[in-house]
């Protein structure tokens, strides 16, 4: 009987000794293919967008007036507060009008006195043409009395001349703002001595409502704008230069919207570049002159434009971009590309791209060309705009 149990353990031990080797042979034959790696994908969509370029610049006051005297004396009086909003008109400074005084009444005098003369040297002349014509007084008499009549009517205008110049030199003594504006600080105090047309100015006066930005644009920049347009690539209405925005040197965005108002017609030789003139209203005075600020100059309205998200588009050896798309069989292909510029995180493709293709975004290291991949929407955490595309509502370039 134990021989029999012996026996019948050792046939039980065979059998599975012979189930594991079964099991190893079968470990080590053929696998199946593996299966396609997955990328995530975006479909691109042509849209329209708008093209917008950022400039900077610096602002300017949109009025400037230099008060200075134009007529010299003392300085009585200063009639305004520095750093004040002033009017047209408004007296600012007081020079001693004594002297102006008496030069007025002396030409008023010296008129006086020719008008005076006039009657009589009238009448005598009057009565030397009635006696020429019966030749009781000589013709040189006569020829003398109409030398003085014409003589005294040139002094009372010229009497009258001085008289208005006497006039003016005494309304000068009083220093009128020429615009309104706010005046900075005084360069002289009461007492101070001033000349006529000084190159000093007493103080000056800017209007700061509303205000210049004066921003710089390369002739590369204006051809290609050209360029664009006689392509049909961009459209241009007046609306777009009337909407042009502020950011302001911390980097908030100005409340009010500025006007392109022309493009000056000369270029700058040692820059390349031309200056462009906005205007905006600054009615709570937050822009002062000779701020530094940046334009966002919308340049137009871009049709059918192609965008990609940058982290799809890679470069080869040489720096040429481009991008992987997956056909209608699933099957990656090489997309050489032409790029314009960016656009937050994406780029405005000018050719290589068709609206409908789906690009590959994220797991390009895992294909190559003609490679079979699963695909899966690319999901972003930033804002979209349904089609899987960052949304980009204008294209910015800097």
């Amino acid at each position: 009987m134990q021989i029999h149990a012996i026996a019948g353990r050792m046939i039980v031990i065979s059998l599975l000794a012979a189930g594991f080797l079964l099991n190893g042979c079968s470990d080590k034959g053929p696998k199946g293919p593996p299966p396609p790696p997955e990328v995530s994908v975006v479909t691109i969509q042509a849209r329209q967008v708008a093209s917008t370029t950022e400039l900077p610049g610096r602002t300017s006051a949109y009025l400037v007036a230099e008060v200075r005297p134009q007529v010299a004396g003392i300085i009585q009086k200063r009639l305004f507060t520095e750093g004040a909003n002033v009017r047209a008109g408004q007296v600012l400074f007081q020079i001693d009008a004594s002297l102006y005084q008496a030069a007025l009444d002396n030409a008023k005098a010296s008129l006086a006195r020719s008008e005076a003369h006039l009657t009589t040297i009238q009448l005598k002349a009057a009565r030397l043409r009635e006696l020429i014509a019966e030749k009781a007084v000589s013709q040189q008499d006569y020829d003398d009395a109409t030398a003085a009549l014409k003589q005294t009517q040139a002094d009372i205008q010229f009497g009258k001349a001085s008289v208005e110049v006497a006039r003016i030199n005494l309304q000068h003594t009083a220093i009128t703002a020429p615009i309104s504006g706010r005046i900075g600080r005084s360069s002289v105090t009461e007492g101070a001595l001033v000349t006529s047309h000084q190159p000093l100015p007493l103080a000056t006066i800017q209007q700061l409502d509303p205000m210049y930005v004066d921003v710089t644009q390369s002739t590369a920049e204006i051809l290609r704008l050209r360029r664009q347009l006689q392509e049909g690539r961009i459209e241009i209405s007046k609306k777009h230069l009337e909407g042009v925005r502020l950011l302001l040197e911390d980097g908030s965005e100005y409340p009010w919207k500025g006007t392109l108002q022309f493009q000056d017609i000369t270029v700058d030789p040692t820059t390349g570049s031309v200056i462009l003139r906005m205007v905006f209203p600054n009615p709570k005075g937050l822009l002062l002159p000779n701020m530094f600020v940046r334009t966002v100059i919308q340049e137009g309205i871009r049709k059918n434009a192609i965008l990609v998200p940058q982290q799809a588009v890679s470069r080869d050896l040489k720096g040429n971009p481009f991008t992987f798309v997956v056909d209608a069989k699933g099957a990656v292909q090489q997309r050489p590309l032409t790029l314009d510029r960016t656009i937050g995180d994406a780029w405005l493709v000018t050719s290589g791209l068709e609206s409908g293709e789906r690009v590959i975004v994220e797991g390009i290291l895992k294909v190559k060309p003609g490679a079979l991949v699963r695909t899966v929407p690319f999901e972003n955490s930033a804002k979209t705009d349904g089609k899987g595309q960052k949304a980009a509502p204008s294209v910015q370039t800097r």
